[in-house]
């Protein structure tokens, strides 16, 4: 397949990535309003996978988008959003009113928070079109060929069943396959319960080679006894390093096909000043980042922008605590940028942050 991304121009590099998952309409109150009093709103398209996808698209990996979108003017939009960010959308499927009767493109509404006030989400994504599709139509050993590395999150199977059964499917298409497979739990709480959330993202752990987070996870202290809880009560939001080396070598030695581990830690210090750092286990051995310190602009995709760093790094060979750095410099990068993604193009202005080095470049 002929990629259509121009920063691959001279590329020798062999990774191909793809990802899976639900791209909406984002719609933001300009200049930090609340929704209530708010007469305007900015539109963009946002959503986890794409997220990633667009990330490291600008960042010159081949990077590709499968999911599902209504065949009219906002399906359209949205990925023409993608493609002008050079990510690769042949898959992507427009679907008739016939396929999806509800034939719409899930939206959310986002209210900037600033100084002591949060942020707020509300979604509006009930009946979208990836949560309609019927996937049993989709050749998924044709829809993966060819690539090196897929990632999906706990988000697509919370939509709907269909969605559920896809990824499973795809987690198991991909391991026949060889490609290295990464997984973000990246629990909602408006979409489905905590309890179910693990139930449903435990059950990937056995096809995983890179996790993003530790939870929505079953990790029991007995398998036999869940009474006697789980490995990762107690431990704080803010743990130490021997808090967290203990979870990430309770996860490697239940499932020994995870490869890498690698979690954020943010540190609140009012809704518009975090601190960011994070912790990786990778080669057999936890790693701790630095400690990132910035005002935010907006916070939505931060997350997202964490795993393509990660992904980045691990494909391009770099050295564990590079590794890690670079990821939590890619997140704190996304805060100072409006929008869902993280538009920066030049893996230089990421590695200088990864090292401290604010000075203008000219």
């Amino acid at each position: 397949m002929q990629n259509s991304n121009p920063l691959l121009q001279n590329n020798n590099d062999s990774n191909r990535f793809i990802t899976i998952g639900e791209i909406m309409l984002r719609l933001t109150p300009p200049n930090y309003e609340k929704i209530r009093s708010a007469s305007t709103f900015e539109a963009s398209y946002g959503g986890s996978e794409a997220n990633i996808a667009l990330a490291l698209a600008n960042l010159g990996v081949d990077s590709t988008f499968f999911s599902v979108v209504p065949n009219n003017s906002l399906g359209k939009s949205a990925i023409r959003m993608l493609r002008s960010n050079d990510v690769h959308c042949t898959p992507v499927i427009l679907s008739s009113p016939e396929q999806t009767p509800t034939h719409r493109l899930g939206t959310y509404y986002i209210e900037t928070g600033y100084g002591i006030r949060a942020s707020k989400v509300i979604y509006d994504r009930k009946h979208s079109a990836i949560a309609e599709f019927d996937f049993s139509t989709v050749d998924l050993d044709r829809l993966l060929d060819g690539y090196t590395w897929l990632h999906l999150s706990g988000i697509t199977p919370a939509l709907s069943e269909n969605c559920h059964k896809l990824i499973t499917s795809c987690m198991k298409v991909a391991k026949e396959k060889g490609i290295t497979v990464s997984f973000d739990g990246n629990f909602r709480s408006k979409l489905w319960s905590w309890e179910k959330a693990r139930d449903y993202c435990t059950e990937y752990l056995p096809f995983v080679d890179v996790l993003f987070g530790i939870e929505p996870y079953h990790l029991w202290k007995d398998e036999t006894d869940h009474s006697k809880g789980d490995v990762k009560d107690g431990v704080p939001l803010q743990p130490s390093y021997e808090q967290q080396d203990e979870i990430f070598q309770a996860f490697v030695a239940k499932y020994p096909n995870i490869k890498c581990i690698a979690r954020h830690v943010r540190y609140a210090h009012s809704g518009s000043e975090n601190s960011l750092k994070a912790f990786l286990w990778y080669e057999n051995h936890t790693f701790e980042s630095r400690l990132f310190t910035f005002n935010i602009l907006d916070r939505v995709g931060s997350g997202d922008s964490f795993a393509s760093g990660l992904i980045y790094a691990m494909m391009h060979g770099y050295k564990p605590m590079d590794i890690v750095n670079f990821a939590v410099a890619s997140s704190a990068i996304k805060h100072t940028i409006r929008g869902d993604a993280n538009i920066t193009d030049d893996v230089s202005t990421i590695q200088n942050l990864m090292n401290m080095n604010y000075d203008i470049k000219r």
